[in-house]
């Protein structure tokens, strides 16, 4: 009698199965969740969102990791907690003092500014005293610079853009007061008054303004030490008047070339 084939043991399953359907029902109860919470309370919504907007801060104690936070370590369960999580970021600790609005902290950082530009204005005052150069040049002040102001007619005949002789011992003085600042940005802008040019080597304001605050910039790079890429020259045309146009007065002042010493806060 032949003897009956003994049949094969039968093979395990692949050892990536396991695997797999592992991670099916993982996912199966991911989404599981996801569903169970995919009801929004709006009130709750809009008092989370209310609370990003008054305490999140980039400032003193903002950036504590969110695991170390009440939300994240006491897990999930503890989504009840939301607000008590966010109005808690980012506030000080004791004797800190932290700013409760964006509007506040710009408000501080605009007037850490100005004091910077009040100090550099103070020095600058000094120099030109020294120089012996009051009555020539005005000074004023914005939270970026400090700015000298020089009438044209001192520096320009009408129409030119060859520097006065008389003038250059004044910029002379004035070279010498900005080497002391010559780690700063410093900008040289000529402006001019809205009277059409004519007969003239320019052909319009901008031209003319452009060429004189490019002759002022020649002159002080030839004669003193500053980094020419420390200093930048523009011209504004007639397009930023101080004063009336209407009037023989308000014009003689809208021509003028304008030094800008930027402080060491400003953007520049």
């Amino acid at each position: 009698m032949a003897k009956k084939r003994q049949e094969d043991p039968p093979k395990p399953a692949a050892a990536w199965m396991n695997t797999f359907a592992d991670l099916m029902n993982l996912l199966l109860c991911f989404f599981v969740l996801l569903f169970s919470m995919s009801t929004v309370d709006a009130q709750k919504f809009e008092q989370v969102a209310a609370s990003f907007a008054q305490s999140f801060s980039i400032f003193t104690a903002g950036a504590s990791a969110i695991g170390d936070g009440i939300l994240v370590s006491n897990g999930v369960s503890q989504l009840n907690e939301l607000d008590q999580y966010m109005n808690s970021t980012g506030k000080a600790t004791d004797g800190d003092i932290v700013p409760e609005t964006l509007a506040e902290a710009a408000a501080q950082v605009e007037q850490a500014k100005i004091e910077e530009s009040e100090q550099l204005a103070e020095k600058v005052e000094e120099s030109i005293q020294e120089e012996s150069l009051d009555g020539v040049v005005d000074i004023d002040i914005t939270s970026q610079y400090v700015q000298l102001t020089l009438q044209g007619s001192l520096l320009f005949d009408s129409g030119s853009t060859v520097l006065k002789e008389e003038s250059l011992p004044v910029l002379d003085k004035i070279g010498v007061m900005l080497e002391r600042y010559s780690e700063s940005t410093i900008e040289i802008e000529g402006h001019t008054d809205n009277v059409p040019m004519s007969g003239a080597k320019y052909s319009n304001n901008d031209e003319l303004s452009g060429g004189r605050s490019l002759s002022v910039f020649n002159y002080l790079i030839e004669h003193t030490n500053l980094d020419p890429s420390m200093v930048k020259h523009s011209g504004r045309g007639e397009y930023m008047p101080i004063a009336d146009n209407s009037t023989a007065e308000g014009r003689a002042m809208n021509r003028r070339v304008e030094i800008r010493i930027y402080n060491s806060l400003s953007s520049y």
